[in-house]
């Protein structure tokens, strides 16, 4: 089957991504797992390659011809970063690992300075474990307090309950635009036009979000937001914290070390500017570079055919799948990103993801990083497909005649 939208082909997309070609078991692979983490097309690969071959050397640090190439391409990335996002200044945009450092940094270098004891933060009961874990670590060492926005069996948070959370001690407010586990697209502006009315900054975690949702920071009026390159077709050990400049420019460094440093004695050390205060030694350069790459592929295709195609995808896969007998769907909030959690009573989810890798099906299984949420729905994990750009309708066929046949053995 041939779909193609406003710049968008499948099938060249599909020819993009050379991982697609393989087998696993003898079966042409299907991925489904890219809710963890997405393939990457051979544009973000020969650009590694690139790197290596003719550019590598340390950025920031030399007067050489290969240092001043390197900075240069690793400084786009970071103005690639910030037009992706809609960010007022390049220097708003700090080069992380990934989500999880970003994150951190801010419970770090924000939390610990401004946020003390009895003062409270607002998370979500959807949250990935890396937006819970440092807000409790935080809680653990200043003794604040976490308050949770509940979720219904919808896997849509109470939002009459979360303008209740508020009180003169809410200092955060730490919420995913996404759940990973369930797929579920949170009403973000709004909540964050309630956080501001009670003078409350706003963390947003965008890991599941920028590959799918185009996002404007702007217009969001969000002040810190976070996401991961690996998630978004480019490379691993890399991410954005994006930030207000006026809160970064109030918080200390994450790390001390090279190139976040203006001057050092052994008297005292002076800070660097914006971003470069929060980077602290070498970067993954190569990520760092590639990642622009990654932006280009996903602007050149467009974010709404890309949203568009996916769109239809989990439409029709949530049809195919509750065919199935037995399926029960963990998560139908009534707006979703491209991301279906299932689980059959009587079968444990690793059960049927070990059946259908036997045939070339990758899906997750377990707790997707997201154990209050199973907790919650009563169950040890789920089954979930997490779709991208480059899946297809007859894929999904596929795994639905793999699922029935898995069930066919474990029943």
């Amino acid at each position: 089957m041939r779909i193609v939208l406003e710049n968008f082909d499948i099938q060249k997309i599909r020819a993009d991504f050379p991982i697609l070609g393989r087998q696993v078991n003898g079966k042409p692979l299907i991925y489904f797992d890219n809710g963890a983490t997405t393939q990457k097309p051979k544009q973000v690969i020969d650009a590694i390659v690139n790197y290596y071959v003719d550019m590598n050397s340390n950025v920031h640090r030399g007067v050489h011809y290969l240092s001043q190439i390197s900075t240069d391409a690793f400084e786009v990335t970071r103005r690639k970063a910030q037009a992706f996002i809609h960010a007022k200044h390049d220097h708003e945009i700090i080069i992380t690992k990934g989500t999880t450092e970003a994150i951190n940094i801010v419970a770090t270098c924000y939390g610990r300075p401004f946020i003390g004891k009895d003062d409270e933060i607002i998370i979500s009961a959807m949250e990935h474990h890396s937006n819970i874990v440092p807000w409790q670590m935080l809680c653990d060492e200043k003794g604040c307090k976490l308050r949770v926005i509940p979720m219904d069996e919808r896997g849509e948070l109470d939002q009459n309950v979360y303008r209740q959370l508020f009180s003169e001690r809410t200092r955060l407010v730490a919420c995913t635009y996404v759940s990973n586990a369930l797929g579920t697209v949170n009403p973000i502006k709004d909540m964050i036009e309630v956080a501001h009315s009670h003078g409350v900054p706003v963390l947003v975690d965008g890991a599941q979000a920028v590959q799918h949702i185009a996002v404007d920071v702007q217009a969001l009026d969000v002040d810190f937001f976070a996401f991961s390159g690996h998630k978004m077709y480019g490379p691993t050990g890399v991410g954005v914290l994006y930030g207000k400049e006026e809160l970064l420019n109030k918080m200390p460094p994450y790390q001390g070390g090279g190139d976040m440093i203006k001057e050092v004695t052994f008297e005292k050390t002076t800070y660097n500017e914006l971003p470069f205060k929060f980077e602290a030694g070498t970067p993954n350069i190569e990520a760092g570079i590639c990642l622009a790459h990654a932006i280009d592929y996903l602007n050149n295709i467009g974010l709404e055919s890309i949203r568009s195609y996916e769109e239809s995808l989990l439409a029709y896969a949530t049809e195919q799948l509750s065919a199935v007998d037995g399926v029960r769907f963990i998560g139908m909030a009534t707006h979703k990103s491209s991301v279906i959690s299932f689980v059959v009573d009587g079968v444990h989810p690793y059960d049927i993801g070990v059946i259908l890798d036997k045939l070339g099906i990758a899906v997750r299984t377990g707790h997707h990083c997201a154990q209050p949420v199973m907790d919650q729905f009563q169950i040890p994990g789920t089954v979930r497909i997490s779709l991208a750009m480059y899946n297809t309708k007859e894929e999904i066929d596929t795994l639905v005649a793999g699922l029935k046949r898995a069930l066919q053995m474990l029943k």
